[in-house]
């Protein structure tokens, strides 16, 4: 991945929960629909697991992380572009 043609590193978790937000840009996506997608049925509530991530996604996504993952506190990720 590259972020304004510099190379990120992502995890295969990172990468996957990126991918379903962006193929579904707006949708949003509540903490268990993410969990069960992104990590299996099992992790249905596991919220801390998500916050991390998305955290670790932002802070690598630099400049425009806060701005492309919107959150719905104590609810949902979306992204907007």
């Amino acid at each position: 991945m590259f972020v304004d043609d510099n190379p990120i590193e992502v995890t295969a978790k990172e990468y996957d929960l990126l991918c379903l937000l962006a193929s579904h840009t707006g949708k949003i996506f509540t903490h268990e629909d993410l969990l069960k997608e992104v990590w299996g049925a099992e992790y249905f509530s596991e919220t801390n697991y998500l916050r991390v991530y998305i955290n670790r996604l932002r802070r690598k996504l630099g400049p425009y992380g806060e701005d492309l993952i919107r959150t719905k506190p104590g609810m949902a990720y979306r992204i907007e572009l």
